[in-house]
């Protein structure tokens, strides 16, 4: 019912750019935090940044400075500017929703959850 279409990534030499996008379409009563994670090859997923409702951020330590999450809240898109990329930032990235969704009927109900992109490959060559 929630759907996040990823865009942006790609091949890059170090110290280039991507900006990645992630648009959020469905049932959607509500988005509160949205973010990215990435996961390189025999890593755990660890978390890139995070962007509440408000615009409050927070970077993982390795990005800071580097990377900048944004949202456009009427667009339903949260957005990652990476900048000065190095090869140690090769990965699949994904988007994440954090979604309520309302379920209308004889009692109006809602259900919240996390929704996930396909992740997107972003290779960084040196």
């Amino acid at each position: 019912q929630v759907q996040l279409v990823e865009s942006g990534g790609g091949l890059v030499q170090a110290g280039g750019s991507l900006r990645l996008s992630c648009v959020v379409s469905g049932n959607i009563f509500s988005i509160n935090a949205m973010g990215w994670y990435r996961q390189a090859p025999g890593k755990q997923r660890e978390l890139v940044a995070v962007i509440t409702k408000g615009g409050s951020t927070n970077y993982a330590d390795s990005v800071q400075g580097r990377f900048t999450i944004d949202r456009d809240n009427a667009k339903n898109t949260v957005y990652l500017q990476m900048n000065s990329l190095k090869p140690e930032d090769t990965a699949v990235y994904y988007c994440n929703a954090d979604v309520t969704n309302t379920f209308p009927g004889g009692v109006i109900y809602y259900t919240r959850r996390d929704y996930w992109g396909q992740g997107t490959q972003v290779t960084v060559t040196s």
